[in-house]
């Protein structure tokens, strides 16, 4: 399908400068623009494309002023990069959508099934779950028994959801993720460590987004809550009785130990490591390779381990790198007082 360059401004609400009749049929980033592309500005380390880009269209925040001529049609916005994903989610809705069942899925007789499903090849739903309206599940997926879905999720191939857990509404859980897998506990004997049951589950609420091979823990007793808007990157560890809050981001690699409460819009990095046990209150960010012992209060950006604020930390690093020189110079320094005091004391 085209679109005009006059037809995507009315979508987003910009103002288009020089042909409206412009058309497009493709995205294509600033330095691959090609013609019937659009593309978009917002990290000014890209401005030199944009005199050179052959892309038909090309979105702009509404301060940015050419100081060159620009071959593109530009249309100018408020948030380029807000309004490139309205332009991406749009384009992703319009592809047509798989439904129905197919013969090659297991279907248990006890599910109940909304309306719109689709169910792939291979995929598994277990006794009593429930799926619901336009929810997809893809090849080799397994919906346990007792599990509820709800409407509009996706689940990619080889997801994995153990009995009983909750899954909420436009929830997207990519290949590989796992939700409710016993949490690690164990308790330690003379014979070894015997496993203590995890009776728990996971409940995911509305608009969650679990990235590819990332675990989320049952409870041992009562649920790990995933709450409503969170994103977690591939390879993320959420422990067993963690709460993450509204809208907390998790790059890869970051791990959670257990009955650890994390707020609502705070953003990690990638490899934070949280100790069990704590609280980390809203709104904080953690820069990566973070390692947090003890809880942290609401509204701090820190980094390291333990965390510190960005610019302390920056700076001790600077004197870090220093530290070979300055410890030469601390024994050149002690040997010479050393000497001073041999002359003195004859």
């Amino acid at each position: 399908m085209e679109f005009s360059a006059k037809q995507i401004a009315t979508f987003i609400q910009g103002e288009v400068v020089g042909n409206e009749e412009a058309t497009v049929h493709t995205f294509a980033k600033i330095e691959e623009g090609v013609p019937g592309a659009i593309s978009f500005l917002s990290n000014p380390k890209y401005t030199p494309y944009i005199y050179e880009t052959e892309a038909s269209i090309v979105l702009v925040n509404k301060d940015f002023v050419p100081e060159q001529p620009v071959k593109a049609t530009l249309i100018k916005v408020d948030n380029a990069y807000e309004s490139l994903a309205k332009l991406l989610t749009l384009y992703e809705q319009s592809k047509p959508k798989h439904t129905g069942i197919s013969p090659l899925a297991f279907v248990a007789e006890t599910a109940q099934l909304g309306k719109d499903v689709y169910i792939a090849p291979f995929a598994y739903v277990g006794d009593h779950a429930v799926v619901g309206d336009n929810t997809a599940i893809h090849s080799h997926a397994t919906i346990g028994s007792g599990v509820k879905v709800g409407n509009g999720c996706i689940i990619y191939p080889n997801a994995t959801i153990y009995h009983d857990c909750r899954i909420g509404n436009s929830c997207i859980l990519h290949a590989g993720s796992v939700i409710g897998a016993d949490g690690f506990g164990f308790a330690p004997t003379p014979d070894g460590y015997e496993k203590i049951p995890q009776i728990g589950i996971v409940v995911l609420e509305d608009n969650v987004e679990i990235g590819a091979n990332t675990c989320v823990d049952r409870a041992t007793m009562g649920a790990t809550i995933v709450h409503s808007g969170v994103k977690l990157d591939n390879l993320v560890q959420v422990a067993h009785n963690d709460e993450i809050g509204s809208h907390t981001v998790m790059a890869a690699q970051v791990g959670i130990a257990g009955s650890t409460k994390i707020g609502e819009w705070c953003m990690f990095g990638g490899q934070v490591g949280i100790a069990g046990h704590i609280h980390i209150g809203n709104k904080v960010n953690l820069g990566a390779q973070s390692g947090v012992p003890g809880s942290i209060k609401e509204g701090q950006q820190l980094i390291g381990t333990p965390p510190m604020e960005m610019k302390p930390y920056f700076k001790s690093q600077a004197v870090f790198r220093k530290l070979p020189d300055m410890y030469m110079e601390l024994n050149a320094l002690r040997k010479e007082l050393n000497e001073l005091k041999q002359q003195l004391n004859k």
